[in-house]
């Protein structure tokens, strides 16, 4: 019989499995919030409050720029691309009358899970609105390029999508 002078109820397995679950829920969930806490992500940058804020009228400037350039890219991305080892690009940017537009590129390369990796290398000429350059990315796993071109007061720029960067072949 179960009373409050009974201390047999204590040594119940299934009480102590219950509450062996409940300490075992707890503990994980306090391991979570002290790496949520402890070791921020760097998908969203620490300052994204205060870093490049800009107004509704400057970023519709920004993208009327964009616009008004109507500057295309075109990549040759080497496939595949192994972790180590430089891979060879092929960049050509033309105006909107196809013609090459020579200038100044730089080609960020952005991993969305480590900020502190990101890089950023510049191209050469090779011939009017042909680059061509080498990235070795330092990390497995997927990555974007950013391609930031100017010529003069114009700058243009675009991305590519993300693509996976293997540790070997």
């Amino acid at each position: 019989m179960i009373s409050q002078h009974n201390k047999k109820g204590l040594h119940n397995p299934w009480l102590l499995g219950m509450l062996g679950l409940i300490i075992l829920v707890l503990g994980v969930n306090g391991t979570f919030i002290w790496y949520a806490t402890h070791d921020r992500s760097t998908l969203v940058d620490r300052e994204y409050n205060t870093k490049d804020r800009k107004t509704g009228a400057s970023v519709i400037s920004e993208l009327r720029e964009q616009k008004a350039l109507a500057w295309k890219t075109t990549i040759k991305q080497p496939k595949p691309i192994v972790m180590g080892s430089p891979a060879g690009y092929e960049i050509s940017v033309v105006d909107r009358e196809g013609k090459p537009v020579s200038g100044m590129l730089e080609v960020e390369a952005y991993r969305a899970s480590d900020e502190s990796r990101d890089f950023t290398t510049a191209f050469r000429e090779v011939s009017p609105g042909n680059y061509q350059g080498y990235v070795s990315f330092p990390l497995k796993g997927y990555w974007e390029l950013r391609i930031r071109v100017r010529r003069g007061e114009d700058v243009f720029e675009a991305g590519t999508d993300r693509f996976m960067v293997a540790t070997a072949l």
